[in-house]
């Protein structure tokens, strides 16, 4: 779809307009003009749920405008394989049934097969038909029910013991690689030296190198895309094909841009939803590549932060994009122009990797494992 931005008019600005207007962000109006009003409505969505805020409407904007039309209770929802409702009365039906203690993996507002099994327990165990449709006696039920996990939040309790019972070591562990952009998106470009630097190019060389530290520690590590131009790919499908995978965990790299060249250093983002709901496995492996990564390649701490964008809300598994330094400031750009420094900074996704594996009582500090060495250790194991 094209992206809607200020000045624009038509049918479609008087839609947006209108799903702005039932959410409170946008007062009532009959003008089907793009505005400054409608740019700071679309700007206080896309903040509360966790978007890029740009005040413009693209493709994950308005699927998650879309999205939003739905209240709990105002549909029945059914999964199928050719039809997977989405919207917000589906995360809202997800987060009641991690509260009372049923699994449907992730508040990601998908109705998918997860989600289905999840209300059919759920059905079978208060005396209804387990049929997996949430329909007006299931919604009954789920508001009569207190909550029954305690101690912790439920989605916290079950990602932290999957990764605690997989043990501390990588080999047979499944990891997807994501290089941003790619095909004839080049992603963010700048010029140094009469050459054209393009994000696309660097977060391929990054990530190849990250596949080749990872193989080498027994893991099984997939990109999802190669170097040759070619279709660019969305997240919908990078997302897609990591959760074909039943991948371990996921890991985004980019490179920013920003219009001032001052804007410099790394930040790494997790899933996380403006109503508290996170991936909070995905939140400690942000902070461990965040920390490794400044301390062993000296970019500025840009910190982390929580985001519901499709590529983290949509995987399965524990999920982080990390950008890699801005390639608009002259002093990234030299930084990221230098092989050894992309070296540093892939032994330090490295590390923070193998990091997640260890049980947090048992944690090393950051800068101190010795990637090469841990090659070394752990390639015996595999060729015996």
């Amino acid at each position: 779809m094209r992206v809607f931005r200020l000045g624009d008019s038509g049918p479609a600005i008087v839609e947006i307009s209108a799903i702005l207007v039932s959410l409170g962000l946008l007062a009532e109006r009959d003008a089907d003009v793009y505005d400054a009003e409608v740019v700071n409505a679309v700007s206080a969505f896309q903040q509360d749920r966790g978007l890029s805020v740009d005040g413009q409407v693209g493709p994950e904007t308005w699927r998650s405008l879309d999205a939003a039309r739905w209240r709990f209770g105002s549909r029945t929802l059914q999964h199928s394989a050719a039809n997977q409702p989405v919207g917000e009365d589906v995360r809202a039906l997800q987060e009641r049934l991690l509260e009372i203690g049923y699994d449907p993996r992730r508040a990601d507002g998908v109705y998918g097969a997860d989600t289905a099994r999840a209300v059919a327990q759920f059905q079978r165990e208060v005396g209804l038909p387990a049929d997996g449709i949430c329909g007006p006696h299931t919604l009954t039920a789920l508001s009569r029910l207190g909550r029954k996990v305690i101690g912790g939040r439920p989605l916290w309790l079950r990602e932290a013991e999957r990764f605690r019972q997989s043990g501390p070591h990588l080999i047979g562990k499944t990891i997807v690689i994501d290089p941003g952009h790619g095909g004839t998106d080049r992603g963010v470009t700048a010029a140094r030296h009469g050459t054209t630097l393009a994000e696309a190019d660097l977060t391929f060389d990054l990530a190849a190198r990250l596949q080749g530290r990872l193989t080498a520690a027994g893991m099984r590590a997939h990109l999802t895309r190669g170097p040759e131009p070619g279709r660019p790919i969305d997240d919908l499908a990078r997302a897609d094909l990591a959760n074909t995978l039943d991948a371990d965990l996921f890991i985004s790299l980019h490179i920013d841009g920003h219009r001032s060249p001052v804007a410099n250093g790394v930040a790494a983002f997790h899933y996380g939803a403006a109503n508290g709901i996170t991936s909070t496995v995905g939140e400690r492996l942000a902070g461990l590549v965040q920390r490794e990564i400044v301390a062993r390649a000296g970019l500025n701490d840009c910190r982390t932060h929580a985001k519901s964008w499709e590529l983290l809300r949509l995987t399965r598994m524990p999920a982080v994009r990390v950008d890699v330094g801005y390639l608009t400031s002259p002093v990234d750009r030299e930084r990221l122009a230098s092989a050894p420094l992309r070296d540093r900074v892939v032994d330090a996704v490295a590390a923070a990797v193998q990091r997640m594996y260890y049980p947090i009582e048992q944690d090393v500090p950051t800068g101190s494992i010795d990637v090469r060495a841990l090659r070394a250790r752990l390639r015996t194991p595999l060729s015996n």
